[in-house]
């Protein structure tokens, strides 16, 4: 602190008037520039498609910003008649600068690539936990980078951080756990941001978070949410009903009269559910020249058995998301139930054969 001491700070305030202004105008035109190429790229990116380059695109954000603020830093150090102490200082602010500027850029295309790989989009909500580690892995390092630079021994900060996370290893064991069981969930790809899982709990509904401590998962009414820490996850009987495969089979159990021509029966489901699949889930259809469905999801009726008052089918569709399962089984009913009756098909009621022997007699009262 001597050095700041023996410095005339009134001469150097005459002195900083015009680094001063070199400094304000190389931010503003930092600010221009990174404006400007927001607009012209966004463009370019956009017709791209590609996520990588989206991605890069994003965490170079701001960047022309720091090269301004460093080239007006350097231009004012080298052009002005400063202390040594002094010029000193802006040197070390110049290299955290750059230091910061670069560390800033590999944690945005990082995180950006955990995205893009654990969740399927860079648009879509990220896994927090890796997102976390990551940024303060980067982060941590550029810090001890610029300290080693100051000439700050690290060698101590290293063995203190060893020696205090011991000790408070100890204190949170539960919350190690819990990130320790995320990560395992993570990169085993067990679950993913938006897949849709149901627990041997009885909990179900769509992950829309892996956090550090818990996932969070909205069921399908939307109103609330349900978060659960990540070991009862891991320890868990799971089932993801969005691997390997985001068609999900929808079955609903049909009976209709024994005079019932099948042939027909079977064409009439199969078009009422081709139309309800295409109008709720988007389904594409694809005929052959015959006018075969020859989508491998197509829908399609399957007989189960002959039962006492009726012939069982099974009507079988399948949809790329989840959420769309109820609304679909409700229209379906009422769909087939309405063309029944329109082509003259019977859904027949339970009947029953009484035998009684020849000397019973019953009474019959309307």
């Amino acid at each position: 602190m001597e050095y700041l001491q023996s410095i005339d700070w009134l001469a150097v305030g005459h002195k900083l008037i015009l680094p001063a202004c070199i400094l304000v105008v190389a931010f503003f035109i930092g600010i221009a520039v990174n404006r400007f190429l927001q607009r012209k790229l966004a463009g370019f990116v956009k017709k791209s498609e590609s996520d990588i380059i989206e991605i890069f695109f994003r965490a170079m954000k701001g960047v022309p910003i720091y090269l301004c603020v460093v080239t007006g830093l350097y231009w004012s150090v080298t052009t002005s008649d400063m202390p040594a102490s002094l010029e000193k200082i802006f040197s070390y602010v110049l290299f955290a600068i750059i230091v910061f500027s670069i560390t800033r850029v590999c944690e945005r295309t990082l995180s950006g690539l955990i995205r893009l790989k654990f969740s399927g989009s860079s648009d879509m909500t990220q896994s927090t936990l890796l997102d976390t580690i990551f940024r303060v892995a980067i982060y941590a390092s550029g810090a001890l980078i610029i300290l080693d630079y100051f000439n700050i021994s690290i060698a101590p900060i290293m063995a203190a951080m060893g020696v205090g996370g011991m000790a408070v290893a100890f204190g949170v064991r539960e919350t190690l756990e819990n990130i320790f069981s995320g990560l395992q969930i993570i990169l085993s790809k067990q679950l993913r941001v938006n897949d849709y899982i149901k627990l041997s709990t009885g909990d179900e509904g769509r992950v829309i978070d892996i956090n550090w401590r818990y996932i969070t998962v909205m069921p399908l009414t939307y109103n609330n949410v349900i978060v659960i820490p990540n070991k009862v996850i891991a320890g868990a009987v799971t089932t993801n009903f969005s691997q390997p495969k985001d068609n999900i089979m929808i079955v609903v159990p049909i009976g209709v009269d024994y005079s019932s021509d099948l042939e027909k029966v079977e064409r009439i489901t199969v078009e009422v559910a081709r139309d309800l699949v295409i109008k709720i889930d988007g389904y594409e259809p694809k005929f052959d020249k015959n006018g075969v469905d020859k989508n491998p999801i197509a829908p399609v009726v399957r007989y189960q058995r002959f039962n006492d008052s009726s012939i069982d089918f099974n009507a079988v569709m399948y949809i790329q998301n989840f959420d769309n399962q109820y609304i679909l089984k409700h229209q379906f009913i009422k769909a087939i139930k309405k063309r029944f009756d329109e082509e003259g098909i019977n859904i027949p009621f339970p009947i029953r054969t009484l035998d009684l022997p020849d000397n019973t007699k019953i009474e019959l009262r309307k």
